[in-house]
């Protein structure tokens, strides 16, 4: 990995739509945005903020998701979220993001996300399945 610049930032957007709903998802009963789908925007913005320094055998996984989601949003909306960088601990790096749809901010979070070669992982998880 290369040197990681705190500070760097990543953005994500999506539309609300039926697939992202929470009566959809199984996270609850109502036509909102549902929170796993925020929470998947979220790390997608923090992915995006981390990229520009892996190597192309590198990538990132998340570890740690400590989320608030604020304020309901309705569909046919987008949603936007932003990383910024904010810590690097030898192979770990934690962000804060924020996101917002068109009326505000509805949501923040501190995720943690650690890199790692992309063979060696999935040899690991693949003996996991192979070991059960």
């Amino acid at each position: 990995m290369k040197p990681i610049m705190i500070g760097s930032k990543g953005t994500a957007k999506t539309n609300v739509d039926e697939s992202k709903l929470a009566v959809t998802v199984g996270s609850g009963s109502l036509r909102v945005y549902a929170t796993p789908m925020l929470s998947a925007l979220m790390e997608e913005a923090a992915c995006k903020a981390v990229e520009p320094y892996l190597e192309d055998e590198e990538t990132t996984v998340g570890t740690y998701l400590e989320l608030s989601h604020t304020a309901a949003t309705p569909e046919g909306m987008a949603v936007y979220a932003e990383a910024e960088i904010i810590e690097v601990s030898g192979r770990e790096v934690t962000y804060n993001i924020t996101a917002r749809d068109e009326a505000g901010e509805i949501g923040s979070c501190t995720h943690k996300r650690v890199q790692v070669g992309i063979d060696r992982f999935m040899q690991k998880v693949g003996n996991k399945k192979s070991n059960k």
